[in-house]
Formats: structure tokens, C-alpha cells, sequence
């Protein structure tokens, strides 16, 4: 039985910064697992757990549809979309790429991927021609990326470089909320954790890769950056922390000014603990941001120096802005909105 934390449909408001106020609401409940969210057509779009693919309408949460892409009980935690389809990759090997028509529902299997070290973390599109999926190294620690180029052959494909980019031993990254992933004009982005926790930059006008060290927590298998956003080709900001122990607040927040080569640590010791993703307001140019993790959801007003705890609902995993005062949310069994007045 799904255990509520919000009875029904009902509106929860609780007081936030000065007197402003958060509104939340159901807009899903379900027996799944969501780390991978899409808005599109004014509803959100959704992979998660035992195969299940769908949307809640933002509208109106009765209008809702689900499909199962698969017989198998396959874990989806990426979801990405272009003009005119969604594509999503399961975890775990075999790794299955589906493709979903997005006004037909229709799916195909598009890519396969074997391997036994394949562990497909994060899927991002760069724009309706471009698209990156990309997975925990193979036997030889190097990078692997899939791809998408509309450009070329319209399929996807492993990227096999003679400049192969290597990954330290101990070194992947987590499928906790689709967001390790980020992309500006310029750059891609990718942030690992575990023995090592750096950034990956790929120059689109090179084609040539970056690697820069980062001030985060690191060491063990469950520490390191969760989750990346940017705002532009300069500024940007990265959570996480460790997922064994989600109270300790040391060296989980960090922001760059120089397009991921140098990161500041942010309040260190004075924010709500391990987050598993981040978004920056649209419209505040980096100013306000939203991240989400197992214990509550936090706001920073001040480009990710400051932190206040704005709800403390557990199990939120998955984030994305709806609006410039209303954000999405999913996690264990549910989807809800909140809506801010900032």
C-alpha cells in the first residue's frame, strides 16, 4: 500500500522566507521508483521502475496515462526527449534504448548495448539533433558515452575515440536523478563520484575533452556529485554528498564561475545534507535554485552560497521547474508540484 504524505489531493501550505508561502500537491501516486522526469504539452513525463513509462497532466491530474515498455521488470532512470520522441535506457545490462513516439505512444527498441559493465547513468539532449547517454567506464575505465546525431546517421551509437578519455579506478557515477548530465552552446558536461569526483568538459567546437578535479566529497563509493546544472558556458553549481550518510553537509555543494575548471565549495556544514538534483530558476540567470534529495527540498536566493530548508518531504529524488514559481518533483510513489511565491 502506497503510504501517503499528503493525504488525497490536498493542498499543503506551509510558511517560507518572510512570511512567503509553498504550496504543494499530489499529482501522481503509484507503486514506482521515479528518477527521471520531462515536461512536454503541459504534462510531465515520467520513467521509473518495472518498466513503467507515462504522464500526469498538469492541468487536470486526472488525465494521466501509463504504458510498460517492456515485460521485463526493467529500471528507467533517464528520460530525454527531442522534437518528436522520447528516449529512454534502462540501468543495468542489457541495456535497452526505447524510443516512444510522442503523439502516438508508440515504442521501438533503437540501440543495445551488452556489455556486462554497462550502467547507463544519465540521458541529455543538447538540442532536437543531439542527444548523449552515458554509462559507468567499461573494463578499461574509459568514458563511454552513447550517441545521438541527427546530423549523421540518425541512430545511436558508442562513441569510439582514437583520444580515449580514461576514468580512474573506482571512479562512475550515480542514476539518481538524470541530471549528471549538462550541456550550454559550448560544452557538455558530465560529473562522476565514487573513488574520484571530477568534471568531464567536452568543447562542441574542438570536439576535445576537458578534466578538471573537484573540492567535493569523494573517496568511497557512495560519495560525490549527484547532480550538475549551468546556467551558461560560465556558471554553474553541482550537489550530492554521500547516500549512506544523507545528514553530513560537508563538501556537497560546490559552484564554478569558469565553466567547470574551478569549484567553490558553498555551505559547508550549513545546508539540509545529501541532494541527488538541482535546477536554477528559469529567468534569475543563477541567482535562485532549487535541489532535492531523500530528506527535503532547499532553496538558495543567492547563487548557491546560502541555503533554507522549504519543505522537508522525504523521498523526492527528481526535480524539474514547470515555471518561474512552480516545480515539479518525484521520488518514491509520487509526483507532486509546488508552487512558490518568491
Amino acid at each position: 500500500m502506497i503510504i501517503r504524505s499528503v493525504i488525497g489531493l490536498c493542498l499543503l501550505v506551509c510558511s517560507l522566507l518572510n512570511g512567503q508561502q509553498l504550496k504543494s500537491e499530489i499529482l501522481l501516486e503509484d507503486n514506482i521508483s521515479i528518477r527521471a522526469l520531462e515536461i512536454w504539452d503541459r504534462k510531465v513525463w515520467y520513467t521509473g521502475t518495472d518498466s513503467k513509462f507515462g504522464y500526469v497532466s498538469l492541468a487536470d491530474s486526472k488525465d494521466k496515462k501509463q504504458i510498460v515498455l517492456a515485460d521485463d521488470k526493467l529500471q528507467f532512470r533517464t528520460l530525454g526527449q527531442n522534437k518528436t520522441d522520447f528516449y529512454a535506457i534502462n540501468i543495468e545490462s542489457p541495456a535497452l534504448m526505447f524510443k516512444i513516439n510522442k503523439t502516438r505512444l508508440t515504442k521501438e527498441i533503437v540501440f543495445r548495448d551488452t556489455a556486462k559493465t554497462a550502467f547507463y547513468d544519465a540521458l541529455h539532449f543538447v538540442n532536437d539533433d543531439l542527444g548523449y547517454a552515458f554509462s559507468d567506464p567499461d573494463t578499461d575505465l574509459n568514458l563511454k558515452l552513447a550517441v545521438f546525431n541527427r546530423q549523421g546517421n540518425g541512430k545511436w551509437y558508442i562513441i569510439n575515440r582514437k583520444d580515449k578519455v580514461k576514468m580512474n579506478k573506482g571512479e562512475a557515477a550515480f542514476a539518481a536523478s538524470n541530471s549528471n548530465m549538462a550541456s550550454s552552446r559550448n560544452y557538455l558536461w558530465i560529473a562522476t563520484g565514487g573513488a574520484s569526483s571530477r568534471i568531464f568538459r567536452l568543447d562542441f567546437r574542438t570536439e576535445k575533452w576537458s578534466v578538471y578535479n573537484t573540492p567535493f566529497v569523494q573517496g568511497s563509493s557512495s560519495q560525490g556529485i549527484y547532480a550538475i546544472e549551468f546556467y551558461d558556458d560560465k556558471f554553474g553549481i553541482a550537489v550530492g554528498g554521500d547516500y549512506t550518510k544523507q545528514s553530513e553537509n560537508f563538501n556537497n555543494i560546490a559552484t564554478t564561475q569558469d565553466g567547470g575548471q574551478t569549484w567553490t565549495v558553498q555551505a559547508s556544514g550549513k545546508n539540509g545534507g545529501y541532494k541527488t538534483c538541482v535546477r536554477i530558476r528559469p529567468g534569475s540567470k543563477g541567482k535562485d535554485i532549487i535541489a532535492a534529495g531523500d530528506q527535503n527540498v532547499e532553496l538558495s536566493r543567492d547563487f548557491g552560497k546560502t541555503w533554507t530548508t522549504i519543505s522537508n518531504e522525504k523521498g523526492l529524488y527528481v526535480c524539474e521547474w514547470i515555471n518561474r514559481n512552480s516545480i515539479v518533483l518525484a521520488g518514491k510513489n509520487r509526483i507532486l508540484r509546488m508552487t512558490l511565491k518568491l
